[in-house]
């Protein structure tokens, strides 16, 4: 599976190459390319190291050619794998925020500009040779460019992780009281979901996160992928099962007596502008966010190639384009405009097993893809402040550290849309808009042969700096108009 692949990959590509001075003079051989890749046992004298261009040192100490083993449609999985997650469940929100058919637009749009993305990703790591994500920030722009790529994808790991909490939030206290055969109003504080967070957190998250490696929970992300899968089904199924979601007729009767306000009520929407329509685009976005796992699936890729991955990278964002869209359209059709940030909260478990099922699967399937992210992020974190020698004390220390501030941020965050906003024009902005152009005009900047390339990725960037400067400020600007307010909760 991808997550733990990529993460033996990380550690194999981090492997430091001897720097000049301390490569053998006493060799006779000269330079030898072997499939592109240059190989720096066979530099033989300070003069003929000097005589290779700057991009081809920086290449040799990025580059260890590992034949990859996996099968393209493999591939396609742990890719489809990587793209989906939480987003899927606030997708039908925005569509309620934006229309069906601005909604359509929107998803069309940001499913061919992430393919672009993967497009300048891909032709980033065939120029520099890095099949590891910070590795090629840091080969194009220096410390910084490595900053900011590992701000970028830490930042996108830490927002699925609130993502996935959330979901713990909303959805265990439900399962909990059905189970105990008590109705949704039962104010126990054992099925209070801030309570509930912490005990999972501390309880099960905490001690999977102490392992030193993660073994098999790198497999999760299969279950993962087949909850949501089930949980489409049940959207879908759902929809012809609830003819038209009643705003709780019993207390709004009076506003819905008549027909036509009743049928208003059902009527789908095409295009609509509210406060909300800010939060479409970038939750939209963190649903297509895959970028760091492109390189180590690319790097595992049987008989790689830049146009074999670009095949993967199109079949899957392709059959997750037409899995979104399904789940927004029939979740939205089922609630219309009272649907909220978290779909699956929607729906009641009372007297259905179905829902409860479905529920149950999502949550264990998030609980246990919580420590394959975090322990990602952690490593990247040691990796940066060049702590990659286990040490207990200091892994327990920051492990603890950093699961009380996601639990802190996880209650005191009202809503998952607020997540989905702020990483979205954040974190998945800089990683499909930003950094990839970026890395592209960097690296091409003296070819003369690229220009109309080089035009159209400053396009790029620039949609991504335009979609940074409009949405930030829209998006801070409903906080303070909502005063934090939680829709439905």
């Amino acid at each position: 599976m991808p997550f733990k692949a990529g993460l033996e990959l990380t550690e194999l590509q981090n492997m430091t190459v001897p720097e000049d001075d301390n490569i053998s003079n006493d060799s006779n051989d000269f330079t030898e390319v072997e499939n592109g890749q240059i190989n720096s046992k066979f530099i033989s004298d300070r003069e003929s190291r000097r005589s290779l261009t700057n991009s081809h040192l920086e290449k040799k100490k990025c580059d260890e050619y590992i034949p990859g083993t996996t099968s393209l449609g493999m591939s396609v999985f742990n890719l489809s794998n990587a793209i989906m997650g939480s987003g899927i469940l606030g997708l039908a929100f925005a569509l309620a925020n934006t229309g069906i058919l601005l909604f359509l637009l929107l998803l069309v749009s940001v499913t061919l500009l992430s393919i672009y993305s993967i497009y300048l990703l891909l032709v980033c790591s065939k120029e520099t040779g890095c099949m590891v994500y910070e590795k090629l920030g840091e080969q194009v722009f220096g410390t910084p460019g490595k900053m900011i790529v590992f701000g970028s994808t830490s930042l996108q790991n830490v927002g699925a992780m609130l993502s996935y909490l959330f979901i713990v939030k909303n959805e265990l206290p439900s399962a909990i009281k059905f189970l105990m055969g008590k109705d949704e109003n039962f104010p126990a504080w054992y099925v209070d979901g801030r309570i509930l967070v912490v005990i999972v957190t501390f309880g099960i998250i905490l001690p999977l996160c102490l392992l030193k490696n993660l073994g098999y929970l790198g497999y999760t992300s299969g279950f993962s992928l087949s909850c949501m899968v089930f949980f489409l089904i049940v959207v879908i199924y759902k929809k012809f099962q609830i003819p038209c979601y009643e705003l709780e007729l019993n207390a709004t009767s009076s506003m819905l007596s008549n027909s036509s306000a009743h049928e208003h009520m059902c009527k789908p929407k095409y295009v609509i502008f509210n406060s909300k329509t800010v939060y479409a685009l970038p939750t939209i976005a963190f649903a297509f966010v895959c970028h760091p796992s492109v390189l180590p699936i690319y790097s595992e890729l049987k008989d790689r190639s830049q146009k074999k991955m670009q095949l993967v990278s199109n079949i899957s964002f392709f059959a997750m384009f037409v899995m979104y869209f399904m789940t927004a359209i029939f979740g939205y059709l089922t609630f219309y405009d009272n649907v909220q940030s978290d779909l699956l909260h929607k729906y009641q478990s009372k007297d259905d097993i179905l829902i409860l099922t479905v529920r149950l699967a999502v949550i264990v399937a998030v609980i246990l893809t919580v420590p394959v992210l975090f322990f990602t992020v952690r490593s990247s974190l040691f990796e940066l402040a060049r702590k990659t020698k286990f040490d207990l004390c200091r892994h327990v220390v920051v492990t603890f550290v950093l699961l009380v501030i996601i639990n802190l941020l996880v209650i005191f965050i009202p809503t998952m849309k607020d997540i989905f906003g702020v990483v979205g024009v954040t974190s998945a902005n800089m990683l499909i808009f930003i950094l990839p152009s970026s890395l592209y005009l960097k690296i091409t900047h003296q070819d003369g042969s690229k220009l109309t390339q080089r035009i159209w990725a400053s396009l790029f960037l620039a949609l991504g700096i335009m979609f940074s400067l409009v949405s930030i400020p829209l998006v801070i600007y409903d906080w303070v108009q909502s005063g934090g307010s939680a829709e439905g909760h």
